[in-house]
């Protein structure tokens, strides 16, 4: 059998499986991918790797007693064994008091994340991709040390109910840190489509080769309050802690920036600038996702954020039952709007202030105001009179992505960009933000 199913073919699989079933209610997920990679440091390959991977799991409930069993043989025997194991871990398990029936048949959006240009990728093909890179940091007599993946497979899910979802997607992945041979300068690219023939390592390399040179004899300057320019991978570190908090149950229980006293929470409310617009489309054309969630529910086009009014909470649906409304599944890929400038013509209109190049190794510090503390690395720059006037070490910082959004001073074209601590996908812009408040020097690059 291929390891990637057709959706006749994933149908049909899925429908034998459940054919094996004897408990009340029973849930099948499979899935099946291929990836390839390639890495590589000090301007060489290190490794050249490939990874098959199909599994089937297998989701059975007698009343709310549920057990899940996973197996990643598809043979008619493996297929009876997984089916009988969840059954016995059901019988085993206590009565789960939030377990919800399966869902029934659902209508879904078409939604295309496969590219057949990503599909067709062979070892030579990435080989290629690599080389380009790799000659403009030799060439230059720098240290580049990077990483490409690319992926193509699917996923499907049927229950006992009658709901069956199908969806295919590829995705290609690159990163890369250039460093000077002193060590002294950093700088860092990431790139993320589901078009491979978008890749461009050669113009994304030339990025983190610029940061790398331009960031060499960084000076010290007083940590403090600065209007900064985050560049999209910097803010998308950030932001996607807001897109994770936005869940109804927190806020109802009083452990999010989103409760309020009493059990109330800020839904309906402005929580930031009024041109703040963030929202959800599994059929976003630069970034299309699943069009249904792990549970099964269909994913639409969803407003969580409308000029600054939180429109919109995620609710599993056991926490919507109980509190009696509509259950918004988590979205797959999330879409700030941004405007229309571009990063340097958001630098030009800069008289004094930091472009920050990336954050990483980002941390909570209160929950309840949604309060972050991080580092930059790979390249701060300080800006005078509209031009990057020199490179500054870096510096860790304390900033609530809240705070951050009511502190808006313009915002630049949204681009897809890849968060280098989830490494997910999302389209945010360039950001201008007024009083980012940097707490102390690291002498890190």
């Amino acid at each position: 059998m291929s390891v990637i199913l057709s959706k006749e073919e994933a149908q049909t699989l899925l429908k034998k499986i459940l054919s094996y079933s004897k408990a009340e209610t029973c849930e099948v997920n499979i899935l099946g991918e291929e990836r390839g990679n390639i890495r590589y440091a000090r301007n060489t390959v290190s490794t050249s790797g490939s990874l098959i991977n199909k599994n089937i799991s297998v989701q059975s409930s007698f009343g709310k007693k549920v057990g899940i069993a996973t197996i990643d043989e598809f043979d008619d025997a493996s297929i009876e064994k997984v089916v009988r194991r969840s059954e016995e871990l059901a019988q085993l398990a206590p009565e789960n008091p939030e377990f919800v029936l399966p869902l029934g048949p659902q209508q879904y959006l078409e939604s295309n994340g496969y590219a057949e240009a990503t599909a067709n990728v062979v070892p030579a093909s990435r080989a290629e991709a690599v080389g380009k890179s790799l000659e403009l940091t030799r060439a230059q007599n720098l240290t580049g040390a990077g990483f490409l993946e690319n992926r193509k497979g699917y996923t499907a899910m049927m229950n006992s109910k009658g709901l069956f979802a199908y969806y295919p997607s590829t995705s290609v992945e690159f990163s890369l840190t250039v460093r000077t041979q002193e060590g002294t300068g950093s700088g860092y690219v990431s790139r993320g489509y589901n078009d491979f023939s978008k890749l461009d390592t050669a113009a994304a390399s030339n990025i983190a080769i610029g940061k790398a040179k331009n960031s060499v004899n960084a000076k010290a300057i007083e940590p403090g309050k600065y209007t900064v320019i985050l560049e999209p991978a910097a803010g998308a570190v950030l932001l996607e802690n807001l897109f994770f908090g936005l869940d109804a149950r927190s806020a109802d229980e009083g452990r999010s920036f989103l409760s309020k006293p009493g059990g109330k929470t800020k839904l309906g409310e402005k929580l930031v600038d009024e041109r703040i617009n963030i929202y959800s489309d599994p059929q976003y054309a630069e970034l299309p996702t699943a069009p249904w969630a792990g549970d099964g529910r269909k994913l639409e086009k969803t407003s969580w954020i409308e000029k600054g009014v939180v429109k919109n909470l995620t609710y599993s649906r056991y926490w919507a039952e109980k509190k009696g409304v509509t259950a918004t599944p988590p979205p797959n890929g999330i879409i700030m709007e941004g405007g229309t400038a571009s990063l340097d013509e958001l630098i030009k209109s800069t008289p004094k202030g930091i472009l920050v190049t990336r954050l990483w190794y980002i941390r909570s510090v209160d929950p309840q105001t949604l309060l972050l503390t991080g580092l930059t690395r790979d390249g701060t720059f300080y800006i005078e009179n509209g031009k990057i006037a020199y490179p500054v070490k870096n510096f860790r910082f304390n900033e609530s992505p809240v705070i951050m959004l009511n502190n808006l001073e313009a915002l630049g074209k949204s681009e897809r960009t890849v968060s280098g601590e989830s490494f997910q996908n999302y389209m945010i812009p360039p950001m201008k933000i007024r009083d980012f408040t940097f707490t102390s020097l690291s002498d890190a690059v």
